[in-house]
């Protein structure tokens, strides 16, 4: 069984064995542990330390499997670093099955947190102070959000080398080039010096075995890049789309939502991406892309009220 832990001592686990851990972060109302799930393999020699991180919010299963199924296949005896995983970063949502914090707050909007705040504030300072400050680099890896679905896509800075390099040995479908986000984890981690970047590894509520591989793949090729482990870089089947930004198409009107345009769909300005009607079929407007540009992510929820989002348009470099 996982021992639990208030500090994660990486200096104290011995070379060449995988640890597991439950690495207190905070207290419930009964003042019992709030505790989260902590994978360390550290290799027979010194190098690196890589994190991974999965489940900022709790409905984001897959990079769970990505970090079980990398732990599986590692051979530290062969290994030059550390590679620190959690598979689950907010436990208090994950119980939850909900995308926020037990709160109502996304921590992934209030990153590095305060420890003179709320409950969310709280948490995320602890992390950040407990796991995140012990890394050299990070892959944080999330899926889309309720109701929507997206491509395998990255979020980079692709101004920042490593952080090119990263998400390009990702071999996704799509990059998306985007400073590190205020409040975002990636934003407190490059903030710290840590090297990051945001791995979507496909839609929430799910197991998808082809993009959790993926996903894996990509994991596996930073690992070869940092001399962690010793094999060879996959290289990608296809070419990854480079997008210069992206944005959120949104409805004006509330109504029925029927989105026409599929995931990595090259869409051209004017053309018919969604139609909206009414609760008894009339049509309210038809929505027509702004630009020209590549659909990263869509909705599939029809039920929209104004402000609903229709797609992720991403606009290529």
């Amino acid at each position: 069984m996982a021992k639990l832990v208030t500090k994660l001592k990486l200096d104290k686990i011995p070379a060449n064995t995988i640890k597991k851990f439950w690495l207190q972060l905070t207290t419930n109302q009964l003042g019992e542990p709030i505790s989260i799930p902590v994978m360390v393999a550290k290799g027979a020699k010194g190098g690196p330390v890589l994190g991974l991180t999965a489940a900022v919010h709790g409905n984001e299963l897959n990079g769970i499997s990505v970090i079980q199924r990398l732990f599986k296949e590692l051979d530290t005896a062969t290994m030059k670093g550390t590679i620190v995983g959690v598979p689950i970063v907010n436990v208090p949502s994950f119980i939850l099955n909900t995308r926020v914090f037990s709160d109502g707050v996304d921590i992934n909007r209030i990153m590095p947190g305060d420890l003179q705040g709320n409950a969310s504030d709280v948490y995320a300072s602890r992390f950040l102070d407990k796991v995140v400050k012990k890394l050299d680099y990070l892959l944080d890896l999330h899926t889309a959000s309720f109701g929507r679905v997206n491509s395998f896509y990255i979020r980079s800075d692709m101004s920042k080398p490593i952080a090119k390099k990263f998400a390009l040995l990702q071999n996704a479908e799509i990059i998306v080039n985007t400073a590190a986000s205020d409040g975002t984890l990636r934003g407190a981690a490059e903030e710290l010096g840590i090297p990051s970047i945001t791995i979507e590894v496909g839609n929430p509520h799910s197991f998808q075995k082809k993009v959790i591989k993926s996903g894996l793949a990509g994991v596996h090729n930073v690992l070869c890049s940092l001399g962690i482990i010793d094999d060879e870089i996959e290289e990608a089947k296809k070419s990854t789309v480079i997008c210069k930004k992206s944005y959120w198409l949104y409805t004006d009107e509330g109504g029925l939502l029927t989105v026409h345009v599929d995931l990595r769909d090259i869409v051209k300005k004017g053309d018919h991406i969604a139609t909206l009607r009414d609760v008894f079929g009339a049509t309210i407007k038809k929505y027509m892309a702004p630009e020209d540009g590549i659909v990263v992510g869509k909705s599939v929820n029809p039920v929209n009220q104004s402000g609903g989002r229709i797609i992720h348009l991403g606009i290529i470099k």
